[in-house]
């Protein structure tokens, strides 16, 4: 016996025209007399007394119609109050350095969001998604990273990234240097960012293994080098030392996306509501200006074509070069 036969019980009962009922119940007249049937067996009576032309209930209906009804309402208050308890569990969502100013507001009557301290770099925040230590993320992540995990990303935030050098005027693409550091555990993101970005513009690699791509380190690379050097996300918003400057990179602009990601099977309404409370209004952010990787899930936004590759790249070493 299922909750539905009730249900369909209570819709043929209230009907007496199984044609109506199952209008009503918008499924196929010969499904419905099945169920019926089926559950007449499982009870051991038969619930109405129909021929071709009336439908009626029988003394057992009768009886049983107000328990059955009793019994869906206790159902449906079960329903009611599972949803309650869900909506009062907190969503938890995990960023790297950046989320919207806003984040609380816009779930505020939506779900309890619990933003996650524990900040981690891109890739280790997607393995928490994974491993449902987190509900959410805020991360950078490519299409093959979210098909291994079996993930989705919606598009949530890009940042146009610059350059840090002499002055403060435009810069090719071309004629940037890029770090990439050893330590994968905390950049593996980021490099994989740098080395796509340096194979399609012609762009220099320059190897680091003091954590220079940010903090003060970052700015020591800048000066030895003598050329400029695109920034990380993580040093879009530090304070830029007097003698440098920020400077805007073109041909192409690099953007960096920022990614909502979750778990491609979340069902929760609490999560679900989160999402779509947190991206309804996000708009393609301008990537049709910029470039991302060709494996960024929100690729298609940008239109950006990659520039041709010089004839000859130069190496990557870090050695000082030529200002620019």
């Amino acid at each position: 016996m299922e909750l539905r036969q009730l249900r369909y019980f209570v819709a043929v009962a209230t009907e007496l025209n199984f044609g109506r009922a199952a209008e009503r119940l918008r499924i196929a007249g010969p499904s419905l007399s099945q169920q019926i049937k089926a559950l007449e067996r499982d009870l051991g009576v038969r619930l109405f007394d129909r021929d071709r032309r009336s439908v009626r209930l029988t003394e057992c209906g009768e009886s049983l119609l107000p328990r059955v009804l009793a019994l869906l309402d206790q159902a449906d208050e079960l329903r009611r109050s599972a949803a309650g308890i869900a909506a009062r569990e907190p969503v938890r969502l995990g960023y790297v350095n950046w989320h919207p100013a806003d984040l609380l507001d816009r779930v505020a009557g939506v779900a309890h969001l619990h933003v996650d301290t524990w900040v981690l770099p891109s890739h280790a925040q997607l393995r928490r998604v994974a491993d449902q230590s987190i509900d959410l993320a805020i991360c950078w992540a490519l299409t093959a990273d979210l098909a291994e995990h079996d993930l989705e990303a919606r598009l949530l935030g890009a940042d146009r990234l610059h350059a840090i050098g002499t002055g403060a005027a435009e810069v090719a693409a071309r004629d940037v240097v890029v770090l990439v550091d050893a330590d994968t555990d905390s950049w593996a993101s980021w490099n994989r960012y740098a080395e796509e970005f340096a194979r399609v513009t012609g762009a220099q690699v320059v190897p680091t293994h003091d954590g220079g791509v940010t903090g003060p380190a970052f700015f020591d690379h800048v000066r030895r080098l003598r050329r400029p050097v695109l920034n990380s996300p993580k040093g879009q918003t530090t304070p830029v030392p007097p003698d440098l400057g920020r400077r805007p990179v073109t041909g192409p602009a690099p953007l960096w996306t920022w990614s909502l990601v979750s778990r491609r099977d979340e069902t929760r309404a609490p999560v679900l509501a989160t999402i779509e409370a947190l991206t309804r209004d996000v708009g393609p952010l301008d990537l049709d200006a910029g470039w991302v990787p060709a494996d960024d899930p929100h690729a298609e936004l940008s239109r950006t074509p990659a520039p041709p590759r010089p004839a000859s790249l130069p190496t990557s070493s870090a050695a000082p070069g030529t200002p620019r």
